[in-house]
């Protein structure tokens, strides 16, 4: 009888996960290994504060979570002591916040992740947290796109002052 409850609330674990990874906009895997107490509490709170969430649930949950939400590259990533994190708001921003993490505590390692319905491996997804934010990719297109309107207009103001 035991065992159908532990079957059961284990059903349901992998079923709330399914629900938010699918509402999720990227989902990375990391390894939290040799991180402190206090350490993983301060990675949770700036995860927090840009509309992250860290997870540390068992391999096995997360790995049925995984494929159940149709992320089937991050299975073989979910060995060992790993946490997933799952941003609701901007799919690169918990890539840049786990790697600048990283940075300062190299026990934090990124092992892969599933970004706007991509699988990315580790190193795809450190390319992909060096990039530029998305407000500040579209100003730099928009300015791309301004910059011949612009000189087009001033040469032919020279050109109509000229006459």
């Amino acid at each position: 009888m035991s065992n159908a409850l532990n079957l059961n609330a284990k059903e349901a674990d992998v079923q709330a996960l399914v629900e938010k990874m699918s509402k999720a906009k990227s989902v990375v895997v990391a390894e939290y290994r040799g991180l402190t107490v206090k350490k993983t509490e301060e990675l949770r709170r700036l995860l927090r504060k840009e509309g992250c969430e860290m997870i540390v649930a068992k391999n096995n949950i997360s790995r049925r979570a995984a494929v159940n939400s149709g992320f089937i590259g991050l299975d073989n990533d979910l060995v060992g002591p790993n946490s997933v994190v799952l941003s609701m708001k901007d799919s690169v921003i918990a890539t840049k916040i786990l790697f600048d993490f990283a940075r300062k505590n190299p026990n934090l390692v990124v092992k892969a992740g599933v970004v706007d319905g991509d699988y990315f491996t580790q190193d795809q997804i450190k390319m992909i947290a060096q990039l530029p934010s998305k407000q500040v990719l579209l100003a730099m297109l928009a300015s791309a796109l301004y910059s011949p309107l612009k000189d087009l207009a001033v040469g032919l103001d020279m050109i109509a002052n000229k006459e």
